[in-house]
């Protein structure tokens, strides 16, 4: 399943994160706010379970999350979307996949990985600013897939229709949230009208 988060505070953060003239801060601190948005609408079937607590009231029967919620960014826009979930997911695990896209090939090479133990049996959440090819997620979540874990979402930014068709065949059971569908590739394999390299932006490289 495909789900493209329209909300607009989502849109409007999102239009500043584009402009070309916005600096790294502004884009990372927006950035941080629309992971904390997205993660409400990513985590809505989160499973629960029982618990009897103590109010100063009384005896209570409520719920509490039933499983453990892994972040896996692919380095290194991916982490860019870790802090503006953990916000909101304070008790969250994080893994790592390094992937870097072959500028030639435009394939992705697997540089590094290391995930917590509790991968087969938690949530998993991928993720990356950016879905243009879709190779880069495509391998990640190949790789997440290999380590056990059965439960996994896509979260992206913004997704090309290019990259939004091969992740979707290649992963089928895997459910992909982005804030924004964009139009197509360039042919470089960027994203248009997008908003540039992530990974420069976030961290103000070139």
């Amino acid at each position: 399943m495909v789900t493209v988060l329209d909300h607009p505070l989502i849109t409007h953060k999102l239009t500043y994160m584009r402009m070309e003239e916005t600096g790294h801060k502004d884009f990372r601190e927006n950035l941080d706010e629309i992971a904390s948005l997205m993660a409400y609408e990513v985590c809505r079937d989160l499973p629960l379970k029982d618990v009897h607590i103590t109010t100063p009231m009384g005896p209570c029967d409520t719920k509490i999350l039933g499983t453990e919620v892994i972040l896996v960014p692919i380095l290194r826009a991916g982490m860019g979307l870790v802090n503006g979930i953990m916000d909101l997911i304070p008790t969250a695990k994080v893994g790592f996949m390094g992937l870097y896209r072959n500028e030639e090939t435009l394939e992705p090479v697997e540089y590094f990985a290391k995930f917590p133990k509790e991968i087969s049996e938690g949530v998993v959440l991928v993720l990356d600013p950016m879905l243009a090819t879709g190779g880069s997620a495509i391998a990640a979540v190949t790789k997440v897939k290999e380590r056990g874990a059965k439960n996994i979402k896509m979260v992206c930014l913004v997704g090309a229709p290019e990259g939004v068709k091969a992740f979707t065949e290649a992963h089928p059971d895997v459910d992909l949230y982005l804030a924004a569908l964009d139009d197509h590739l360039n042919d470089i394999g960027y994203i248009v009208p997008g908003l540039g390299d992530a990974g420069d932006r976030i961290y103000g490289t070139k």
